[in-house]
């Protein structure tokens, strides 16, 4: 069955080994996308903003984002070879401020097997 393995990243700077890592365990067609947790927007709000600012203005000045990283895995080996390479890359995702990495089953998928 394929699955949707889905992370978010807090440390933006363990991106490029975790997509070295997920690709040496046979992961493809990683999709990455910047994003930010409402903990982090709330943290964020500052006093010196415009009377209607603009997202530019809420993350002006400092690192808001995660990354969120999600492929669609077709192998059930692969996908448990992507989440240890995970562990073992950010050490405990149960640590404050490290990340979270969830897996939803799919019941459909078109595109996932490329043509040579």
């Amino acid at each position: 069955m394929a699955n949707l393995l889905v992370l978010v990243l807090d440390d933006v700077d363990q991106c490029p080994a975790i997509l070295d890592a997920w690709e040496k365990a046979g992961v493809t067609g990683i999709t990455m996308v910047e994003s930010t947790g409402q903990a982090r927007m709330r943290r964020a709000i500052r006093d010196d903003l415009p009377l209607m600012p603009s997202l530019r203005d809420l993350l002006a000045g400092s690192e808001l984002h995660h990354r969120t990283l999600f492929s669609v895995v077709g192998d059930d080996e692969v996908l448990e070879q992507a989440i240890a390479a995970t562990e073992r890359t950010i050490g405990d995702l149960d640590t404050h401020d490290s990340g979270f990495l969830f897996v939803v089953p799919v019941t459909r998928v078109l595109g996932l097997k490329r043509r040579p």
